[in-house]
């Protein structure tokens, strides 16, 4: 595994904590997050879990988990087939246009460490 990809598993394990704690409907804090990075086996980064924290105080971890599984949806669907060529390109560059959209709901999360 290269480094670049080591950082980048480092890097989501926070964010995998936060969302944990999301799905069990307990408060992302501080604590919270250092305690399951802790219980994981991961050696918890304090200014890490910080900044992770403090960025998620402005994010919608549903409106952006929701977004997220949507966009690779959204860009896997089916073209039409039979119809006129230009109503298949309309379709397929519609499911783009949204699949655009939509991946930047999950910037909030994506974004924190870079």
């Amino acid at each position: 595994m290269t480094s670049s990809v080591k950082k980048k598993v480092k890097e989501m394990e926070y964010v995998y904590a936060a969302m944990l704690l999301h799905s069990a409907e307990r408060e992302i804090s501080e604590d919270s997050v250092s305690s399951v990075l802790t219980a994981a086996g991961v050696d918890a980064d304090g200014a890490r879990v910080k900044a992770l924290v403090a960025s998620l105080g402005s994010v919608d971890i549903d409106e952006a988990m929701a977004t997220a599984v949507a966009a690779p949806a959204a860009s896997a669907a089916p073209a039409t087939s039979g119809g006129a060529p230009e109503a298949a390109a309309a379709e397929e560059e519609a499911a783009e246009e949204e699949a655009e959209d939509d991946a930047g709901g999950f910037e909030g999360l994506g974004s924190l460490f870079g």
